[in-house]
């Protein structure tokens, strides 16, 4: 069995429990890859709760065909291997 870094770990995005993302952290669908956030503190003093964002695989809802958005009441999980589930539900705006 292949140990896991944080640089080679499965991302997946699933909308009321269908997969509509899904990548590794070693891919190339991400704009920074893990092993690049550490330079990010540079530059910013990183908080408890502050997030990285680090670009969109393939599968956002525009780009799908037939198209697929969000709505309220829908559940929208972030899975990251090793870690977690973060699971919210959708609210109107």
């Amino acid at each position: 069995m292949k140990s896991r870094t944080p640089h080679d770990l499965l991302l997946e995005f699933r909308l009321n429990g269908e997969v509509m993302q899904s990548t590794r952290t070693d891919g190339p669908d991400l704009q920074h890859s893990p092993r690049s956030c550490p330079i990010f503190s540079q530059w910013y003093r990183f908080e408890p709760g502050d997030i990285v964002t680090t670009g969109t695989p393939a599968g956002v809802g525009a780009g799908r065909k037939p198209q697929v958005f969000m709505k309220p009441g829908d559940r929208a999980e972030v899975t990251l291997e090793g870690v977690g589930i973060l699971s919210n539900m959708v609210v109107a705006g």
